[in-house]
């Protein structure tokens, strides 16, 4: 049976495969990988959907080394025979490369971490949106189904966008909602001199009513690139 618990890293000079990251336990269903956007910063997080960690990742005089640097506690929920794990599914930096953003999907939270210093991220604000332990239930009259999943920042850092759906059999387990009535676009307002972020009350797309629909809106990108393409590695 194949294990999905690496990551590989390749040379662009070359074009031969240098070195394959394998976390085992730490780092299962590795599903993104984000590198700093200075260049000169050789080093990155990627996110361990089953194991709910988040991983740095980072070179070395010997080669590539990696360790947690944000373990993700499961918690109890009364509809379920086992601890829920948040299952981070997205990750991205800000352009400055200050800020880290993840959405745990299971949980229903974006999670906004100070890497400054890449080694200790430092929690410094989420919100709450759907899921399994989102307080907040619909937004501008939407019910919110799904919790947030894609993310992507403008590249002022002060919009944060997501979107609800993942993939359509994991969305017919845990929220067959989706499927139904189709998922929406989020938005939480950031303010990045602060360290804080709130969820817009007044922005919702709904695509349930989309042509064709209801659809399943997954991926989200800005004209002329955003924090996850506009990358100077």
């Amino acid at each position: 049976m194949t294990r999905c618990d690496s990551i590989h890293v390749w040379s662009w000079a070359d074009r031969e495969h240098d070195q394959t990251l394998t976390f085992g336990e730490d780092g299962l269903i590795p599903l993104e990988v984000r590198m700093f956007h200075n260049p000169e910063q050789t080093q990155g997080y990627v996110g361990a959907a089953l194991s709910s960690n988040i991983i740095r990742f980072y070179e070395t005089d010997s080669g590539w080394d990696w360790d947690v640097a944000i373990d993700l506690e499961d918690r109890e929920h009364p509809d379920w025979d086992m601890p829920v794990p948040a299952l981070p599914t997205d990750l991205l930096l800000s352009l400055d490369d200050q800020y880290l953003f993840f959405a745990n999907w299971l949980h229903g939270d974006v999670r906004m971490y100070d890497v400054s210093d890449p080694a200790t991220p430092r929690l410094v604000d989420r919100v709450w949106a759907g899921g399994n332990f989102g307080d907040r239930g619909t937004v501008a009259g939407h019910d919110i189904r799904g919790a947030p999943q894609m993310l992507q920042l403008s590249r002022d850092g002060r919009r944060l966008y997501w979107t609800t759906s993942l993939f359509s059999s994991w969305d017919n387990q845990f929220y067959p909602d989706i499927g139904e009535e189709g998922s929406l676009m989020l938005k939480a307002d950031v303010v990045p001199e602060e360290g804080r972020m709130v969820l817009d009350e007044e922005f919702v797309v709904d695509f349930g009513d989309a042509p064709g629909g209801p659809a399943r809106a997954h991926e989200i990108r800005w004209p002329g690139g955003d924090c996850t393409s506009d990358v100077w590695q």
